[in-house]
């Protein structure tokens, strides 16, 4: 397990401030990883959930054991295929939205299931 120094302060995305400096320290698993026996990585391909601030060669971190409710993003696997959409539900039925206006939200099939949970993406600002 790595610990890392963790400071208490957010970070200002603006203007900078004086930091008061408190640390203490921040375990990173159990950050990442709300139930580790349920939890997988998986790597984003693609831009349909841009929108969402995921994007293409993104770590996504899948909790299979979180629940699944309406507006979380979720891993469906269609046709043996995975695939990283919103999970909305209209008409009583569940649909996948893109996070890409390009692209149009569609039913579930009936043979797809909801794979897990995304509750995190790790996102590489080094190699853009």
């Amino acid at each position: 397990m790595a610990v890392f120094p963790f400071y208490i302060e957010s970070v200002r995305c603006g203007f900078p401030s004086p930091a008061e400096g408190h640390e203490e320290s921040l375990e990173l698993m159990d950050y990442l990883v709300r139930h580790p026996n349920a939890t997988f990585v998986l790597k984003a391909a693609g831009d349909s959930m841009t929108g969402a601030g995921i994007y293409d060669g993104d770590l996504l971190v899948v909790d299979r054991a979180e629940a699944v409710l309406p507006g979380r993003i979720v891993i469906a696997r269609i046709y043996d295929e995975f695939t990283c959409k919103r999970l909305i539900r209209k008409n009583n039925t569940w649909w996948l939205k893109a996070e890409n206006p390009n692209m149009a939200p569609f039913p579930m099939p009936e043979d797809s299931e909801i794979f897990g949970v995304v509750t995190r993406n790790i996102h590489n600002l080094l190699e853009r």
